[in-house]
């Protein structure tokens, strides 16, 4: 996706951090790249460009016994294309550079399906308009066209899809095992699903607290089954920094984010 991109002339910016602290403690969105455009109406944006953003969320869909349903994940790389634009030709233009990329990754063209409505949304300063991408019948992203309501010159364009998920519809191999690998079939996937969420957090210099963003990570940290985990959770937590690690460098070495794991939940 980076050459794909970058054959288009346009860069892969440095991740968000994590810790946000903003609207939300955490980034949820690489679309909080382009804030300062869109909520302040200011002629700036945070990041631009292709940006592969590791986020935490707890919106996913669970089933009937609350565990999470195949394609959705605690934490996930957002991918994104975020960037200013000046006129809505632009938007096709970005459009098409990103079927060009999802062929070049093996999706074609006629696979591929955009739905949605023109009607326009506003939440806060910001307003946009929303359409939907399917690889056959599985939901990949969205492209999203935004401006902020009080000046709409200052527009923007945010593509995004999930890399796992776009792993998924690439591969069709099976969601557990896609994501978790060989560790899929030995532990429960609400504690890898924790686990790997704690490590991100954890890695990135965000310690259990009382409130704040520690407190999401004593949250997540307290998901973890402890009779999975008596015996430690080195494996576990060496499997999801390695996968985290390819997008930012981590702050905190491995061995200190299972300490912390551990202790916390006081193994």
């Amino acid at each position: 996706m980076k050459a794909g991109f970058a054959a288009q002339g346009v860069p892969q910016a440095a991740c968000l951090p994590l810790r946000w602290g903003r609207e939300t403690e955490l980034a949820i969105s690489a679309v909080q790249a382009l804030d300062p455009l869109l909520k302040d109406g200011r002629p700036w944006t945070y990041r631009s460009g292709f940006l592969p953003q590791p986020v935490v969320r707890f919106t996913g869909r669970r089933d009937a016994s609350g565990d999470l349903q195949d394609g959705f994940l605690t934490s996930f790389v957002n991918v994104s294309r975020v960037e200013p634009i000046q006129c809505l030709d632009e938007l096709g233009t970005i459009l098409d550079g990103w079927l060009s990329v999802l062929s070049g990754l093996g999706f074609h063209a006629r696979h591929i399906s955009i739905h949605g409505k023109l009607s326009t949304w506003r939440r806060r300063q910001v307003a946009g308009i929303t359409l939907r991408f399917d690889h056959l019948d599985l939901p990949l992203g969205d492209i999203v066209l935004l401006w902020n309501a009080d000046n709409p010159e200052r527009m923007a364009v945010d593509l995004g899809t999930g890399l796992e998920r776009l792993a998924w519809a690439r591969t069709r191999l099976a969601w557990r095992d896609l994501v978790f690998g060989r560790l899929a079939t030995q532990v429960p996937s609400a504690t890898l699903d924790a686990v790997r969420t704690a490590t991100l957090l954890l890695a990135h210099s965000i310690s259990p607290a009382a409130r704040g963003a520690g407190g999401i990570t004593r949250r997540v940290i307290g998901t973890i089954d402890p009779d999975v985990a008596r015996l430690g959770v080195s494996s576990l937590v060496r499997a999801s920094y390695r996968y985290w690690r390819l997008f930012d460098e981590p702050d905190v070495p491995w061995p200190a984010v299972t300490m912390a794991i551990e202790e916390e939940m006081g193994i």
